[in-house]
Parts: structure tokens; C-alpha cells; sequence
């Protein structure tokens, strides 16, 4: 009998053959739909979460609140998960609970942050961050509380914000140090900065690319020839999914329903199809 490849080394067989592009799932449905569509990997995007649940993405949400949603983006999408896990959801102590917790809800990795509470969106102003120290104490735990040494500890950075470009660079030398088993320096804002994140920095690397941030896009290809192994596409489908709700409420708004918007919604078969239905029912039949 085979047994099945944890989700920790799936990735890290994905990331050893070319980039993985990981987009932004907030629920179990988007989740399923980034399955569907052929990708192999899903990041659980805490921004995403945060405002799934009408709030902004400066740290308003608890970690039980969190973990709820992504343990549905791992059952649902059957995918390796990369989860945001904030600042570990606080001092280092708290973070090895976290790692626990996220690894018995079965992610493949996790990215832990070093911006002091409460914490913004990365592509936001007015940061703060922890001493470096206590970041690499933080990376130390996470790596010493893993069960499966195969699941992988992201270390972000958002110091080129807050310190500067040099600054950022010196931070994930050190994270990288204390056991860290991939770099996410984040919101570069040129693309000599991209670049150059590639260049310094050996290992494993993550880029957040994303329309409209601070980062400038980058084709993957590019991406992959300097060296980034991991792509994630944070909240892409969410703000698709706002447009588009936001254009059938208006289309109802006017007549009372959505019929000359048909051609653009899901028929009744296939959201049937994507939540499969027709499976979930034969189990009531066996």
C-alpha cells in the first residue's frame, strides 16, 4: 500500500522543479476552485481571510478564527497549503501553539512575519517591526516545534518600509540563520530590488506578486531565472469576486434580478459541480 506524500515534501518536490505559483484562497470554495483550475499549490491568504470576514488586514482577527478558515482552504482544495501565520499570532511563545495547531490542520508551510502588533497588510504605510532578535527566536521555535521536518518555515520581512532596502537584506541573512527554510522579503518596490533580493540571499525565496501593489509584476519566467521558487497571489480572486458581486447587486438593484448578467454566472450545474453534490448525496445511498 502506498503512502501518501505529506504536504510538506509534495511542495518541496513542486519548489525543486520550477516555480510554484500558489494563489490566494479565502474559504473553501475559492480553494477548490484554484484545484480546479490546475494549480498546484494554494496560499491561505490572511488579508483574504480578514476581509472574508469584513475587516481590514491589520491584525483584527483571532488565530481561532484564522484556523477556522484554514482548515476548510486544506480540505477542500487537496492542495499543499501555504498559510500565512502573521506574527505567529504573537511573542515567541505564542508561536509555538501556532505551528502546532497549523501543522495538525496538515499545511505544507507557513510564513511567520516580523512586524510588531497590531500588524498591517504589507503593502500598507506605517509599519512597525520587532527587534531582529526576537524574530529569529520566533524562526527558532517554529523550526524546533515542527513535527514533520519536511513542512517549511517562511520568514517575511517587511523591513524595506521601515529600515530600508540594506536593512531587509541583513534581517533574512539572520532568519535565515535561525532555521528559516525560505525568505519573503516583502513589497520590493523596483524591479532592481527584486533582483537584488535574488542575488543576496541564497536559498529558497518568496515573491508576493500581486496587480496594483508596490511590487512591480515580473513574468514568471523572470521570476524563475533569478531564483524564486514560490509565487503568491494574494488577493487577486477575492477582488474578482467583489467586482462581480458588486455588478449582479447592481443588475438586481435595477430589476429585481440577475438575468442580464447570465452569461456571466455559474450555472446551477456546475456550482453543483464544484461543491460535488452529486458525490456528497451517493454517500447517503451506500
Amino acid at each position: 500500500m502506498n503512502t501518501p506524500v505529506k504536504p510538506g515534501a509534495l511542495l518541496r518536490q513542486q519548489l525543486a522543479n520550477d516555480i510554484v505559483v500558489a494563489p490566494g484562497a479565502y474559504d473553501g470554495l475559492s480553494a477548490r476552485l484554484v484545484a480546479a483550475a490546475g494549480f498546484s499549490a494554494v496560499y491561505a491568504s490572511g488579508g483574504a481571510i480578514a476581509r472574508a470576514a469584513g475587516y481590514p488586514d491589520i491584525g483584527l482577527l483571532s488565530f481561532t478564527e484564522v484556523m477556522d478558515r484554514v482548515e476548510k482552504i486544506v480540505d477542500a482544495s487537496g492542495l499543499p497549503v501555504v498559510a500565512d501565520a502573521d506574527t505567529g499570532f504573537g511573542g515567541s511563545a505564542n508561536v509555538e501553539r501556532t505551528v502546532r495547531i497549523m501543522e495538525r490542520a496538515g499545511v505544507a508551510a507557513f510564513h511567520i512575519e516580523d512586524q510588531s502588533f497590531p500588524k498591517r497588510c504589507g503593502h500598507l504605510d506605517d509599519k512597525s517591526l520587532v527587534d531582529a532578535e526576537e524574530m529569529c527566536r520566533k524562526v527558532h521555535i517554529a523550526r524546533q516545534t515542527l513535527a514533520d521536518a519536511d513542512t517549511l518555515v517562511i520568514a517575511r520581512t517587511d523591513a524595506i518600509a521601515v529600515e530600508g532596502f540594506d536593512a531587509a537584506i541583513a534581517r533574512a541573512e539572520r532568519y535565515l540563520k535561525a532555521g528559516a527554510d525560505m525568505i519573503f522579503v516583502e513589497a520590493p518596490e523596483t524591479l532592481e530590488q527584486i533582483r537584488a533580493i535574488a542575488d543576496r540571499l541564497p536559498g529558497l525565496k518568496l515573491i508576493n506578486m500581486f496587480y496594483g501593489g508596490k511590487t512591480p509584476l515580473v513574468p514568471l519566467p523572470d521570476l524563475a531565472a533569478m531564483g524564486y521558487r514560490l509565487a503568491i497571489i494574494p488577493s487577486d480572486l477575492q477582488r474578482a469576486a467583489i467586482h462581480a458581486m458588486q455588478a449582479t447587486l447592481a443588475a438586481i438593484k435595477q430589476t429585481g434580478d440577475s438575468s442580464a448578467l447570465a452569461d456571466q454566472l455559474t450555472s446551477f450545474k456546475e456550482r453543483e459541480e464544484i461543491v460535488q453534490t452529486k458525490r456528497y448525496l451517493a454517500l447517503d445511498t451506500q
